[in-house]
C-alpha cells in the first residue's frame, strides 16, 4: 500500500524543470499514472489517457512518472509525452518514497502531499477505485478506467 511520501524529493519533467513534490503540489493534487522504465509500459499510456481526459479539467493535475531519464520515457509513451506533463524518475526516489512495490501504478496526491488514493500492478478493478476516489476528492466526473471493448494490458505488472 502506498504511504506518504517525504515532500521534499525532486520531480524533473521533460523539459527539464525541476521542483519537489511539494512545490508541484502548492496548486492542485496530482494523479500519477507511474510507468516502469521497460518498453511494455507503453500498453497503460491509452489507459493512461482515459483516465487523464475526464480528470485533466478537475482541480487534479495528471501526470505520467516514468522511472527513467527523458530519452528512454519519450520512447515509452511516443506522442503522448507531448501531449501530457510527464515526469522523469531515474533514481525511482519518488517511487521508494511511496514505498511502491509494483509497477505500473496510479497514485492520487493530495495538496499536502498525503496520499488519497493508490493502486499498485494492473488491476482494473482497484484502479477504478482509485480513480472513483479521486473523482469524489475532486467532485467531479468519474473516468471508466476499462470501458467494454477497450483494449487493455495483457501484463499484470512489475516488481519495483
Amino acid at each position: 500500500m502506498a504511504e506518504n511520501p517525504d515532500p521534499t524529493i525532486r520531480l524533473r519533467t521533460l523539459a527539464g524543470v525541476e521542483r519537489s513534490v511539494d512545490d508541484w503540489t502548492t496548486m492542485f493534487h496530482l494523479c500519477l499514472v507511474i510507468l516502469p522504465d521497460r518498453a511494455e509500459a507503453a500498453e497503460w499510456v491509452p489507459v493512461a489517457e482515459r483516465i487523464f481526459a475526464v480528470l485533466g479539467d478537475s482541480d487534479c493535475r495528471t501526470a505520467f512518472v516514468v522511472t527513467a531519464d527523458a530519452e528512454i520515457a519519450r520512447r515509452i509513451l511516443g506522442p503522448a509525452a507531448e501531449r501530457h506533463l510527464v515526469f522523469c524518475d531515474p533514481d525511482r526516489a519518488l517511487v521508494r518514497g511511496l514505498g511502491l512495490r509494483r509497477l505500473p501504478a496510479i497514485v492520487h496526491l493530495r495538496q499536502d502531499t498525503s496520499v488519497g488514493a493508490a493502486a499498485e500492478g494492473w488491476d482494473p478493478r482497484e484502479w477504478q477505485e482509485a480513480v472513483r476516489e479521486v473523482a469524489r476528492e475532486m467532485a467531479w466526473s468519474v473516468p471508466d478506467v476499462a470501458p467494454p471493448g477497450a483494449p487493455l494490458p495483457a501484463i499484470s505488472g512489475w516488481d519495483v
